[in-house]
């Protein structure tokens, strides 16, 4: 799904402990705060697969009329935020897009709706605002709801086209709640030092020690020293870094439902290091709790913890839409 950052977020850091999450705030109770907070990750189709058999792939052809490239004669179209399932009409309040938030209602099939508003018939801009908005409504729905978040931009030029959606959709969609039903998506990010970790390898690997040394009092040239040293150390970096992250995958593996991979971008990032999990509502605290104590347990790593969000990395909506251009 489409990035998109989180409404209300505070981005904080701090040492110790090197763990952090902000809950989204629920009815009823404060939102939870840890010393460091991060976004996203630009919610990423993630290559990596690990235990996913609750993940879901939804292909939708577009309403007839619109594959028909029928015109409407308003310039007022509908925002798709996320299909709930919900059986009476819901009004979530003025939070959607627009320079004054627009309000935000469903449109209904039988049980399940989608959660829209009113929006100028274009795709909008991907401004920080915009993206906000998106997120702040599927956050909001997700309190009371399970959420099947649609990707950012969609838009449908008529409120029957929607229905359209919903009813040949409607197994499909149907499918996907159940599989979602109470479930949340988490993400975790391992960090190190890069330079600790080299000279934590120099100490405790003898052959990588040597060719330093080697390195360091040789006089003539050290081309092939400083090449057999630095193949050595990354292979020792990815063994380590590969080791960490396989040891905190396995212990969470039992307060989650499926986790996703994600390889990692940068020297800081450690291999293999950047994770998305799926948590039952009911096993959110276990989860957090897990994973602050691998924080502390970790200590030379840096975690960097979000969520809950939507199940956006293990819902995949694709809307076959035909160009424009082609419908005419």
């Amino acid at each position: 799904m489409a990035a998109a950052k989180r409404a209300q977020q505070k981005d904080r850091r701090s040492a110790k402990p090197p763990v952090a999450k902000t809950a989204a705030p629920r009815e009823g109770s404060s939102a939870r705060t840890a010393p460091l907070r991060e976004t996203r990750d630009g919610g990423r189709r993630l290559p990596d697969v690990e235990r996913d058999d609750v993940g879901a792939d939804i292909a939708l052809a577009p309403p007839a009329e619109a594959r028909a490239g029928s015109r409407s004669a308003s310039t007022r179209g509908q925002y798709v935020y996320c299909v709930i399932q919900a059986p009476e009409p819901m009004k979530f309040g003025a939070v959607g897009l627009g320079a004054e938030p627009a309000e935000v209602h469903t449109v209904h099939y039988k049980d399940i709706a989608a959660v829209v508003s009113d929006t100028p018939i274009e795709v909008p801009d991907a401004t920080r605002e915009n993206v906000l908005a998106h997120e702040r409504v599927n956050e909001n729905v997700m309190r009371t709801h399970t959420v099947i978040p649609m990707s950012f931009g969609t838009v449908f030029k008529t409120r029957n086209d929607i229905v359209e959606l919903l009813r040949g959709a409607y197994d499909a969609f149907h499918d996907v709640l159940d599989k979602m039903q109470d479930k949340l998506e988490f993400g975790l990010k391992l960090l190190w030092d890069r330079d600790v970790a080299i000279r934590e390898v120099e100490k405790e690997d003898e052959e990588v020690r040597r060719l330093k040394t080697e390195i360091s009092s040789q006089k003539g040239s050290t081309y092939f020293a400083r090449m057999q040293y630095g193949r050595l150390l990354e292979s020792a970096l990815q063994s380590r870094s590969e080791r960490y992250a396989n040891e905190i995958l396995a212990q969470l593996r039992d307060v989650s439902v499926a986790s996703r991979t994600n390889k990692p971008i940068g020297d800081k990032m450690i291999m293999n290091a950047a994770f998305l999990f799926l948590v039952s509502r009911d096993q959110e605290s276990p989860f957090d709790g897990r994973v602050k104590e691998l924080g502390a347990r970790y200590d030379r790593l840096t975690f960097r913890y979000t969520g809950p969000w939507p199940p956006y990395n293990f819902v995949n909506i694709r809307l076959k839409l035909e160009r424009a251009r082609d419908a005419e």
